[in-house]
């Protein structure tokens, strides 16, 4: 983000805050229009807060004059014929204008904070929304602790900000104006006395200000690193106690705690000394005023109720100073607030759909990949312009090393990337001149890790399909081979999965995954590494489910197991980011030898091809593995 920053002490000045504030109204202004009303309705209550306050003095000023007049000083002119009905009538009229002042003060604040809130909770609603939007090349670079934190306690501050202190403030600073025409009306000459700390005011509190948004904004970020640390922690728990790794994990939290800390105090110690030199200066022009307004009354310039009003007028003038300087640190982190925030929202996701982009309709499944480049880092290609072309309803392997580019094409066939250059196509469309909802939902992907969200086994299933109704869930879980053990689970379908899965068993997981690809119905299946790590007897019933949830679908499966490339109708064998062999599986894993006693590899479980490069890792024993013997019935 650009920053206001001063030519000598590069630091941003008090003008960064406002145009902070400035810089996310483009995201604001949408919401704040249905709120117009309530905005109106708080405007209105606000100035008669306002008016309410300057005649709050004056009720004193008589009685005060009427008093003095009364005891046989002249300073205040003759005294009322009936003084004890004036005070009476004073008293009432203080009392009157006391509680209308606080009915409006209650409706004011009442409208703007309802207004207020409805406008952040509609900002974080988009937040979120913007950021499943945005590409996976920005989700790679950005920890998710500290989006995570955006989303939450940088919106969350925003919000609290806007009742506690940004509304308060303005009420302040309206009858700031207003009392100052008042004084001036009064008695212009202490009126420029009462306005003489000012700019003193103004030089201090730009000075301190900066840097109170300066530290703020570093306290942010390192929230933010704090939240990401403790994410990625919690979110892979099992392998640190697996490693043991509780000390280095604490000792690694330690220092961003202490980071965030010191930022922390640091802001708090600025905010602090703010007030206190703010109070100075209020005691000092109080002082000024007090010398010189009582000057004005022996000299007969003033009466010593005008004085009081002026005292009062001046008590409350200062107010929005006292305030300013209470409420700085907490503005100064909503300015750094709002900047995290517009930061994202302003990010743009690097797959879009064009302006004529037309949606994907009557797929026949005929995938073709042309010389396609893709690269995760600039000047590292994953994919060097690698070309393969799979016929509607043909199931075709991918293999190849760890690293070589197979799981890319999965990203690019999903539109969850671009390529770099190239083209992808279904059914001869350029997958860039499609909407990426078509596509998206014409490619069922069944992945190794089987993620699925805290909910109940239905809304896993139901996550396919937007519109998708009981009967759809029980015929995919069917279809899955899901339906006898949900049934068998404390609540059926209704049973709550735990964060991710952990409940269910890895099969479990990978059938309900699978369900939730069978659910979408679409005519291409991509199955990424999807049987990993399962034992044998979960292994035969999620291959049986794989295989109805491919029958009569163009299906590509990533694989690094000889035995499910060997049951797909042709091999693809990619290297360096292009494919070098493809054909019958016979034909293209015929070369590829296993060795006996590989160095390094005792139980001769190691596969090359004949240049010696390991590429595979097979089950042990020379038979088919479970994969192949299942799809060949």
């Amino acid at each position: 983000m650009a920053e206001t920053r001063s030519p000598r002490t590069g630091r941003t000045s008090l003008r960064g805050t406002g145009r902070s504030f400035r810089r996310s109204w483009p995201h604001l202004r949408e919401h704040v229009g249905p709120q117009r009303r309530l905005l109106v309705l708080g405007t209105l209550a606000l100035f008669a807060e306002v008016a309410m306050r300057l005649l709050e003095p004056w009720p004193l000023k008589v009685v005060v004059d009427g008093i003095v007049a009364a005891t046989g000083s002249t300073v205040a002119g003759p005294a009322p014929a009936n003084l004890g009905l004036v005070i009476l009538y004073a008293a009432l009229s203080l009392l009157v204008i006391a509680v209308l002042r606080a009915a409006a003060a209650y409706a004011s604040t009442v409208c703007f904070a309802l207004a207020g809130n409805r406008v952040l909770t509609g900002v974080r609603a988009d937040l979120y929304d913007h950021l499943q939007r945005l590409s996976l090349a920005f989700h790679d670079r950005t920890p998710t602790g500290d989006l995570v934190t955006r989303v939450t306690s940088d919106v969350g501050r925003l919000k609290e900000v806007s009742v506690t202190a940004m509304l308060p403030m303005l009420g302040n600073v309206v009858t700031l104006v207003g009392m100052v025409v008042v004084v001036a009306v009064l008695d212009l000459q202490l009126a420029l006395v009462m306005l003489v700390v000012l700019p003193v005011f103004l030089l201090t509190s730009t000075r301190l200000t900066r840097r109170i948004r300066t530290v703020s904004r570093d306290q942010r970020k390192a929230e933010g690193n704090l939240a990401s640390l403790a994410t990625e922690t919690l979110s892979a728990v099992k392998v640190v106690q697996a490693y043991s790794l509780e000390d280095r994990m604490r000792a690694g939290f330690a220092r961003s705690n202490d980071t965030s800390l010191r930022e922390g105090v640091k802001a708090k110690r600025l905010s602090a000394g703010l007030e206190r030199s703010t109070d100075v200066l209020v005691g000092a022009a109080t002082a000024l005023v007090l010398y010189v307004g009582a000057r004005r009354v022996l000299d007969g310039a003033l009466t010593p109720g005008e004085l009081t009003v002026f005292l009062t007028y001046l008590k409350a003038a200062f107010k929005p100073m006292r305030d300013l300087a209470k409420y700085t640190g907490r503005i100064a982190q909503a300015a750094a607030s709002s900047e995290r925030v517009v930061d994202v929202l302003e990010e743009r996701p690097d797959v879009v759909d064009a302006t004529w982009a037309r949606p994907l309709t009557r797929v026949r499944g005929a995938v073709r990949f042309e010389g396609v480049w893709l690269s995760y880092v600039p000047g590292h290609p994953v994919l060097r312009g690698l070309d393969l072309t799979v016929r509607p309803g043909e199931r075709i392997a991918v293999v190849g090393a760890s690293g070589a580019g197979k799981s890319s094409l999965v990203a690019l066939l999903s539109r969850l990337r671009d390529p770099d250059a190239g083209v992808v196509r279904i059914d001869g469309y350029d997958l860039r001149e499609l909407t990426v909802r078509s596509v998206r939902s014409s490619v069922a992907v069944v992945l190794q890790e089987s993620v699925l969200f805290r909910g109940t086994v239905r809304e896993n299933i139901a996550t396919g399909l937007d519109d998708a109704t009981d009967a759809d869930v029980e015929r995919a879980a069917r279809l899955a081979g899901a339906h006898d053990f949900v049934l068998a689970l404390p609540h059926g379908y209704d049973t709550v999965v735990g964060e991710r899965g952990a409940t269910l068993s890895g099969g479990q997981r990978q059938r309900i995954a699978i369900a939730r690809a069978a659910i979408l119905d679409a005519p291409i299946v991509v199955l990424d590494e999807a049987m990993t790590g399962l034992d044998e007897d979960t292994e035969r019933e999620v291959v049986e489910a794989m295989g109805r949830l491919t029958s009569g679908r163009t299906t590509i499966v990533i694989t690094h197991d000889l035995g499910a490339a060997r049951g797909c109708d042709r091999v693809a064998r990619v290297e360096g980011g292009r494919v070098v062999a493809q054909g019958r599986p016979a034909d293209v894993l015929g070369g590829l030898a296993t060795v006996g006693r590989a160095a390094g590899d005792p139980d001769g479980r190691e596969v090359t091809d004949p240049d010696g490069r390991a590429l595979e890792r097979p089950a042990a024993g020379d038979g088919p593995s479970t994969r192949e013997a299942v799809r060949r019935g």
